[in-house]
């Protein structure tokens, strides 16, 4: 990495970090950008060019969100199907206490529960992680184009990811300890992917390579 990139990057990180600060002080909708840049130092527009919506400033790992599920079926090993792909990555996250498996704080949780704008934002971000795993089941299935198998399947497996980052978001918001969470989370991945076998376990299985 150039000296240049990294000191966008170390830029963004302080501005999200800044915003973080002062978002759990004193609520997500009394915080303004102009407010968020005064406190990192930096103009408000280098605010809006790094977070061109203020929701972002908050749910700062939404890049990653949306890409995570198409991702790890994508990079899913030979024999393994995209239903046991999901849920081999979901359990590696919950082990990890990633964000996107829906680990934060106490405080974060509960503001990200009692915003509706952050709320709003984070059904857009399911969405767009739905759709990016769409294509990449089509792709990888060779689908014929107007096949809505990919859709469905995707529309299927995304929903049950939004489920459990649910129910870590409301553990996490009640305050239960981590250890409880990824124990309670590890128990419910089980749980779901086991209704969902009779009818995925076989799908998008991934061939060996020639």
């Amino acid at each position: 990495m150039g000296l240049r990139e990294l000191k966008k990057r170390q830029t963004r990180q302080a501005i999200s970090d800044t915003a973080t600060r002062l978002f759990l002080e004193r609520g997500f909708e009394a915080v303004t950008v102009a407010e968020i840049a005064a406190a990192a130092r930096v103009a408000k527009a280098t605010v809006t060019g790094y977070f061109p919506r203020k929701e972002d400033l908050a749910l700062d790992c939404h890049e990653t969100f949306t890409a995570d599920l198409a991702r790890a079926v994508v990079a899913r090993p030979e024999g393994e199907s995209a239903l046991a792909a999901l849920r081999r990555e979901f359990l590696a996250a919950v082990e990890r206490r990633e964000p996107g498996a829906g680990f934060s704080g106490p405080g974060f949780a509960r503001m990200v529960a009692g915003s509706p704008a952050l709320a709003s934002r984070l059904r857009e971000l399911h969405d767009l992680r739905e759709d990016a795993l769409a294509r990449a089941l089509a792709a990888d299935t060779s689908a014929a184009p107007g096949d809505l198998t990919p859709r469905v399947v995707a529309a299927v497996l995304a929903a049950a990811h939004r489920t459990l980052f649910r129910h870590v978001l409301d553990l996490v918001a009640a305050g239960r300890s981590d250890q409880e969470i990824a124990a309670a989370a590890t128990r419910s991945a089980h749980q779901v992917a086991g209704l969902l076998e009779a009818s995925l376990a076989d799908y998008a299985v991934r061939e060996a390579r020639s």
